[in-house]
């Protein structure tokens, strides 16, 4: 087959849509060749020499989506992934794109997409990397209608969580509760609403993971007292020693998750150290993993518990 003549640079090195050709003059006679490559309804991707039939990654076909459509932008799962949200694994391998129209216009219709219509307000659709997308709180809304209480507390954790800005580049979090709560005013009658508004109440800022999120809800959840969030221990001099991941100040109960980070023989010296002065002040410390984290966080729960009992806390009791 000949070699077409080189496309317009307008067009990208990688896809575009064929209202983007048509308006450049190429011609459809010139798109069918075995280097275009039709990738849904009026988009084609170039494929290189050296990379053919490459699939598009995630940002390029975001991109390509909301391009093909007028007024669309990714929204819902797909947006949660461009951000970063920490998302159950059952979405880690999500084809379907989630691409949303203002009301009023038609639903995204096409092979690959999950279309929606809503009413977008001031403010509640951005731009990140060239993407066009919902933005974070009204993603975290959307998320209302396919996530759990649980799950999409663990999203809020995430957005209202202060930074460490020397590990992170930033000071500040990238949402508060207030912010979260004035969208809910906003939109009083979308669906999943009750459900953001119950996982509003239960975030709570500090959270530095998931499962930090899902034991402290576990914990309520089996009657245990909320503990704080970073509890900080503090000695007679009002000396802080450390912000154990969760707390009960008045039982003394320091609870400790450690993730994988935490099998590196240098982080296992330190927690024991930190172990170590934790009990020298009067704390217990419990230590939890991943596999306490099972069957609902039982294990986890039934070894907080057993610290509790012990320091003289009571189910009925104040916790306080």
């Amino acid at each position: 087959m000949r070699t077409p003549k080189e496309l317009p640079d307008a067009l990208g090195p990688r896809f575009f849509t064929v209202y983007d050709s048509d308006a450049l003059g190429v011609s459809r006679e010139r798109l069918r060749h075995v280097r275009i490559r039709r990738i849904s309804r009026a988009i084609r991707a170039v494929d290189n020499l050296d990379q053919a039939h490459r699939e598009l990654t995630a940002p390029e076909r975001i991109a390509a989506y909301t391009r093909v459509t007028s007024f669309s932008v990714a929204s819902h799962t797909t947006a949660a992934e461009a951000w970063g949200f920490p998302l159950p694994l059952r979405f880690a391998d999500a084809a379907d794109l989630h691409i949303t129209r203002p009301a009023g216009l038609a639903r995204p219709r096409r092979a690959g997409v999950v279309g929606h219509r809503a009413r977008l307000q001031a403010g509640e659709v951005t731009t990140l990397h060239g993407l066009v997308l919902t933005s974070r709180e009204r993603t975290w809304l959307d998320l209302a209608n396919i996530l759990n209480v649980h799950d999409l507390t663990v999203v809020a954790d995430h957005l209202i969580r202060l930074p460490r800005e020397a590990f992170e580049g930033r000071s500040e979090p990238y949402s508060t509760q207030e912010s979260l709560d004035a969208i809910l005013g906003r939109h009083p009658g979308q669906r999943g609403v009750r459900t953001a508004r119950e996982a509003l109440a239960l975030s709570r800022v500090g959270a530095d993971s998931p499962p930090e999120t899902l034991l402290r809800l576990a914990l309520g959840e089996a009657g245990l007292p909320e503990p704080e969030v970073n509890a900080p221990i503090v000695d007679d001099d009002g000396v802080l020693h450390h912000e154990p991941d969760l707390g009960y100040r008045k039982y003394r109960v320091a609870v400790e998750y450690e993730g994988s980070g935490h099998s590196d023989p240098e982080q296992v010296a330190r927690d024991i150290s930190r172990d170590e002065r934790t009990r020298a002040l009067g704390w217990v410390e419990v230590r939890v993993s991943r596999r306490h984290l099972a069957n609902d966080a039982k294990p986890a729960v039934e070894k907080v518990r057993a610290a509790l009992w012990t320091a003289g806390w009571r189910a009925g009791r104040p916790a306080a």
